[in-house]
């Protein structure tokens, strides 16, 4: 029989159960694992690699022995096609069903399976690792074992067909020495620990980066260095009580949260020495994907061309390996936590199954990190969104399925921590007022968890909470029975960085979005340190104003609302919504048609937040309007009209997406309204009654008020 599924892979088994299985049984237990359409083409490689493996493993039928399809690497978002555990070594087994010759991208993509492994896997670390690619129709076979350059005991990449590969594990075993049968024992719940060699060079890619996207500013003065050293007072306090701590950090929009983020992420890792602290971790998470994709590319491109320049050998896959063990997904973290649950959940309860995890000395059943710091905690999800979620498996891959789940989001995460058994520290990033998604719970989520399940965690949290943008000012009465709290004004970040020129940007948007009498003040304050906001009515003429401001290597970009639907006719296209297309239109310069710089295409609030340009053109769309003294919402349907939005939740989602989007730019912005179409037909009617003058001209005459630079 096969063993019993686990969440980490489609399909696990013993050699012989394998192979005396039929072939559409074992598929069908793939399917039944995975979540997701099945493409013909996927289902027919499964299939193949089914067959070809039966044949292939039965010399070794009565070992001990296992094979697993589609393993997922601990919170990393890769899978191995097929993973052969044979007398204590690992084959990785990359398949490319139909295919003749080995392509160059194919052998990467197996070695750095292979290295991933062996730098994140616990279990994997001291083993022989052996990628093996197969395109199905290849007529030969390596013939020569040699270790990687990394000596590591990873070997260099093997390539053979598969009727090839029979002999190839063969010769495999023999060069090795391979004959004391035996598995891995418990490798498939293998915990996730990164190895001192892929930490000490993430530390020295990032503390010697020079990322112009994360670093930038000219701000007179700078309060991250204080925040910094107080939250790590705070990991030092809660390490020598052995106690757990939550720290809840604002800042402005650009006053540099993430960069505390990362900065705590390092320097917790690190003694006063220098040298790596391997029991005192932390790590970088969110669950901003365009952000993570946008940071982990723009530092691992930076720390390639270093070592290019230096004549050293390195591939660009080995700079985002060593970014992925400081800044990670949060869904990922999440995800891995989850899957050592048991499940189905009794009575709320959320308890670790022994069988789906590994016990350790001092992370126990937790993570390996004693720090996670979570960066626009603000985001996390509702309890319903979660469950909603987990209820129908949403765990794209894998069917992990958890009926009833009854924490929100925020809640499991310090649960998660909390499965610690010595101490641990939380640090929540948050930007006020920037809540953008259906079921993104806001800060008071945190709060209530912390009063409901946790009331032994230590509270620090920023003196600037109680404002109204943070969990509607609610903050001093969800805390008011908290008796372990401590506020401090060294937990606010008060000054932009983004914004160097303006650092009351912040302010003047929030009064502008508030009709507060101080809105047109605060734009003469922002404007008068040099910071221009300008409006128009004309595309042409806000793309002009951007050419013209912007020297050198400073990045325009179109910005607007993910609700916005009526942009065509002004020749911008939307980008679409993936974490490749973020990384282009951020990172490329101004040679690449794909890059931000072109104007053509326009980034919503999803793909800019946490980011920034130089130059920012906001585009307002008629999903938004001022009529009448306030903010009417509006969704187009698609076809022939917009319809108002009465969800008072969702109207709040939509102000905050044009509150992120007013403060995405460094230097300067030109907010466009456009003018409508004001034609009609030969018969009198409206040429594009989607986009009536109407729809905008209030909008207009409300912001022209506050300003007089208009082009």
């Amino acid at each position: 029989m096969a063993n019993k599924r686990t969440n980490r892979c489609l399909y696990k088994s013993d050699f012989k159960s394998f192979i005396e299985t039929d072939t559409y049984a074992i598929l069908g237990r793939i399917h039944d694992a995975f979540h997701g359409s099945v493409l013909t083409t996927t289902d027919e490689a499964w299939l193949g690699e089914i067959q070809f493996l039966q044949n292939i493993l039965l010399p070794w039928k009565e070992e001990e022995a296992e094979i697993i399809f589609e393993y997922d690497i601990p919170r990393l978002g890769k899978r191995i096609d097929v993973v052969l555990l044979l007398r204590g070594i690992i084959f990785c087994l990359e398949f490319k069903v139909g295919q003749k010759d080995a392509l160059q991208s194919d052998v990467e993509q197996v070695m750095d399976y292979a290295l991933d492994l062996k730098n994140f896997h616990r279990f994997s670390h001291d083993r022989i690792i052996v990628p093996i690619l197969i395109p199905t129709k290849h007529t030969s076979s390596s013939s020569s074992f040699t270790p990687s350059v990394y000596n590591d005991s990873i070997f260099n990449p093997l390539i053979t067909g598969v009727l090839g590969l029979q002999n190839l594990i063969q010769d495999v075993l023999r060069h090795t020495n391979a004959t004391v049968p035996g598995t891995i024992k418990d490798w498939i719940i293998s915990p996730y620990t990164p190895t001192p060699t892929i930490i000490e060079a993430a530390r020295s890619l990032y503390e010697n980066h020079s990322v112009e996207d994360i670093t930038r500013h000219e701000a007179d003065k700078v309060t991250t260095d204080a925040t910094i050293t107080y939250i790590l007072d705070i990991i030092n306090h809660s390490k020598r009580k052995g106690e757990k701590s939550i720290c809840f950090v604002t800042g402005v929009p650009g006053a540099g949260k993430t960069l505390v983020g990362l900065d705590v992420a390092v320097k917790q890792s690190y003694q006063d020495d220098g040298k790596f602290n391997e029991n005192d971790g932390a790590v970088y998470l969110s669950g901003n994907g365009p952000l993570v994709a946008v940071l982990t590319e723009a530092l691992a491109r930076d720390n390639y061309k270093k070592a290019r320049e230096k004549g050293e050998y390195k591939k660009l896959s080995d700079s985002r390996r060593e970014v992925n063990k400081f800044i990670q997904i949060i869904h990922r973290y999440r995800d891995n936590m989850l899957a050592k649950i048991k499940n189905p959940v009794i009575d709320g309860n959320l308890e670790i199954d022994p069988e789906k995890a590994v016990k350790l000395k001092h992370s126990g059943y937790g993570e390996v990190e004693h720090v996670a710091i979570f960066d626009e905690a603000q985001r996390a999800w509702t309890h319903k969104r979660i469950a909603d979620y987990l209820k129908r498996g949403g765990t794209y891959g894998n069917k992990l399925k958890v009926a009833n789940f009854p924490m929100s989001e925020a809640a499991f995460l310090i649960w998660s921590l909390d499965q610690r058994e010595d101490w641990a520290t939380i640090v929540c990033l948050i930007g006020g007022g920037q809540e953008i998604n259906t079921g993104e719970a806001g800060i008071s989520e945190w709060i209530t968890a912390l009063n409901e399940r946790f009331p032994h965690w230590n509270v620090y949290i920023s003196d600037k909470l109680t404002e109204p943008e943070y969990a509607e000012g609610k903050v001093n009465e969800l805390l008011e029975h908290n008796p372990n709290v401590v506020f401090s004004d060294k937990l606010h970040l008060g000054v932009s960085l983004r914004s160097f020129r303006a650092e009351r940007l912040s302010a003047f948007v929030h009064s502008l979005l508030s009709f507060n009498t101080d809105a047109a003040e605060l734009y003469r304050n922002v404007v008068s340190h040099g910071y221009p906001i300008v409006l128009t009515r004309s595309m042409d003429k806000a793309r002009e104003w951007l050419r013209q401001q912007a020297r050198g290597t400073q990045q325009t970009g179109i910005l607007i609302s993910k609700v916005s639907a009526r942009f065509k006719p002004l020749s911008v296209h939307v980008l679409p919504q993936n974490e490749d297309n973020a990384v282009h239109w951020f990172l490329e310069d101004k040679t690449d048609v794909r890059s931000s710089n072109y104007l053509e295409e326009a980034a919503t609030e999803i793909q800019v937040q946490g980011l920034e340009v130089d130059f920012a053109c906001v585009l307002w769309d008629a999903d938004m309007r001022y009529e009448n003294g306030k903010w009417t919402f509006w969704k187009f349907n698609g076809k022939t009209q917009w319809v108002p939005e009465k969800n008072t939740e969702i109207q709040k989602y939509m102000l905050n997406a044009y509150r992120v989007l007013l403060t995405r730019a460094r230097q300067g912005m030109v907010i466009c309204i456009p003018k409508g179409n004001r034609r009609t037909t030969p018969e009198g009617f409206p040429e594009d009654p989607t986009r009536r003058p109407s729809f905008y001209d209030s909008t207009y005459e409300y912001f022209k008020s506050l300003t007089d630079n208009i082009i």
